[in-house]
């Protein structure tokens, strides 16, 4: 299989409601693929989906309970990174402002980052963050390297 991820498709409880909050709370793109029953955003080698819940279920045939809530813990999060600190500071503002619970408010780590996390309007979980080596643009210089497990993704060395 080829490393890499096309679509992420986030299951929602209500389509309107969380497409506002990504297209006009965070300022996503909508790709022209989507319709009334499904929004991609555009996210530069990345597509994410919103579907409901329920009918992503019903695609995937997993036993599910129409209009169940989601699990409190997705076992995932979301990270979109930045440049600076203060640009965690603001994202993570502007996530408030459009509807996101603020879970963890921004603050060192134990990685030597700066990061902070939100959950959108369905509770998935965003991390917020920058820090050295962290990619920032979707162009970033990451290589590839082989390692006896397979390959991994490394920030370039200067090499």
């Amino acid at each position: 299989m080829e490393p890499r991820i096309s679509i992420i498709t986030l299951g929602v409880s209500d389509i309107g409601r969380a497409t506002r909050f990504y297209r006009d709370g965070l300022g996503f793109p909508v790709h022209e693929a989507g319709g009334e029953s499904i929004t991609f955003f555009a996210l530069h080698d990345l597509l994410l989906a919103l579907y409901p819940r329920d009918a992503l279920a019903t695609d995937i045939g997993e036993p599910h309970r129409p209009g169940a809530p989601p699990p409190a813990w997705h076992g995932f999060t979301i990270a979109h990174n930045v440049a600076t600190r203060a640009e965690v500071d603001t994202v993570l503002s502007e996530a408030q402002t459009a509807g996101a619970r603020l879970v963890k408010p921004a603050a060192e780590t134990f990685w030597g980052g700066y990061s902070g996390y939100f959950a959108d309007l369905d509770g998935f979980l965003w991390e917020v963050a920058t820090g050295s080596g962290l990619p920032t643009e979707p162009d970033s210089p990451w290589t590839r390297r082989s390692t006896s497990a397979g390959t991994a993704c490394r920030p370039p060395t200067g090499e």
